[in-house]
């Protein structure tokens, strides 16, 4: 019975009881840094979401991560950054405030190029427009990050 187990997550390319289905080559990811290119820069997130990638990638594979030249490469920019008011109240102000992030990534499989794409991807969090954006920011980019990872780690291995 194991012997069938193996074989059948062998022969599909799976080897993380993640979810993630990886070509059975490949061995090695590299993630680039993400450069903010976005018209508002909040200075310490291109170090975040390059980190949290690089992170999703370390703990839910068996890939080694490698400065450049992967078997799985990821690179691209943070594009967008940027408040806008939403849930507008009868006194025309706002009162909710959405921050909104968006990453242009292109990711390259050097065993399956059919799997190569590049797409921008947005997620976004809303927070009182009573509060500061100053008190809320790092857990909002915490938030949108771990989001927006989740999207990429899932469109790059987990054929859903």
């Amino acid at each position: 019975m194991l012997a069938v187990t193996v074989t059948a997550f062998h022969s599909c390319g799976v080897y993380s009881f993640t979810g993630a289905s990886i070509p059975p080559e490949a061995k090695t990811v590299s993630i680039s840094q993400f450069p903010n290119k976005a018209e508002l820069v909040q200075p310490s997130l291109s170090q975040t979401f390059t980190d949290a990638l690089r992170d999703r990638f370390a703990s839910q594979t068996n890939l080694a991560l490698i400065p450049r030249g992967g078997d799985l490469h990821f690179e691209g920019e943070i594009t967008g950054y940027s408040t806008e008011p939403v849930a507008i109240t009868g006194q025309q102000t706002a009162a909710l405030i959405r921050l909104k992030v968006t990453v242009n990534v292109r990711y390259t499989n050097k065993f399956n190029a059919k799997d190569n794409f590049e797409t921008n991807f947005t997620r976004f969090e809303d927070y009182s427009s009573s509060l500061n954006l100053n008190a809320v920011e790092a857990d909002l980019i915490s938030k949108i990050t771990e989001a927006l990872v989740e999207d990429i780690f899932n469109k790059a291995v987990v054929n859903w």
